[in-house]
């Protein structure tokens, strides 16, 4: 084979072997760019993911009434405050007796918050059955410890204790649930029966 023809048959090679590079670079791209598109339409498909946490799932509700802009039951973190559900009512109206309301009291899972107008008679004390009084009924599940100590033989500390069970355990089932917390016997129970009730 003459010089001449060898150069010819090398260029022909290199020329080939140009052209298939460029066509396995071709292909390779098209290649990633369809397994991109794919992955990317599954991802799309899939539903969202959903954050499950039982702190996130408590919730307390609260019955907001009175001079608030949107009286109405709302659903809250278990934590909150009384600010916060007068927030969620849209805050007060310009008549609220902002006075009359402690902000910063913990709210309870099922309890009535009554925003006074200016003027007008209190609402009764959380906890409270209507009617008031030395002789109106006490809610065991939303009654501070102030309003527990209006209770025969309660002082601080056991009301406290009335708070502390309550926190730590949930909501009475039924008054004789008293018995579990530290301090109250049959006796005790026996002269509130008829001042508490769930």
């Amino acid at each position: 084979m003459e010089p001449g023809e060898r150069r010819d048959q090398r260029r022909r090679i290199g020329a080939g072997a140009a052209v298939v590079l460029v066509l396995a670079v071709a292909t390779l791209t098209v290649v990633v760019g369809l397994v991109r598109t794919s992955s990317a339409s599954t991802q799309s498909e899939l539903p969202a993911p959903q954050v499950t946490s039982t702190t996130a799932d408590a919730a307390a509700y609260v019955h907001v009434s009175g001079a608030v802009a949107a009286p109405g039951l709302y659903r809250l973190a278990v934590d909150a405050r009384v600010v916060d559900a007068v927030a969620a009512a849209g805050g007060f109206t310009p008549s609220a007796d902002r006075a009359a309301v402690n902000l910063a009291r913990p709210i309870s899972d099922g309890e009535q918050l009554i925003v006074p107008e200016v003027g007008a008679a209190p609402a009764p004390a959380p906890g409270t059955v209507a009617g008031g009084g030395a002789d109106a009924v006490i809610d065991l599940n939303t009654a501070d410890a102030a309003l527990l100590e209006t209770l025969p033989r309660i002082g601080p500390a056991l009301a406290q204790r009335i708070v502390s069970w309550r926190e730590e355990n949930g909501r009475f089932t039924n008054v004789e649930d008293l018995l579990s917390v530290s301090g109250i016997g049959e006796k005790l129970l026996d002269g509130i029966r008829e001042r508490v009730r769930v």
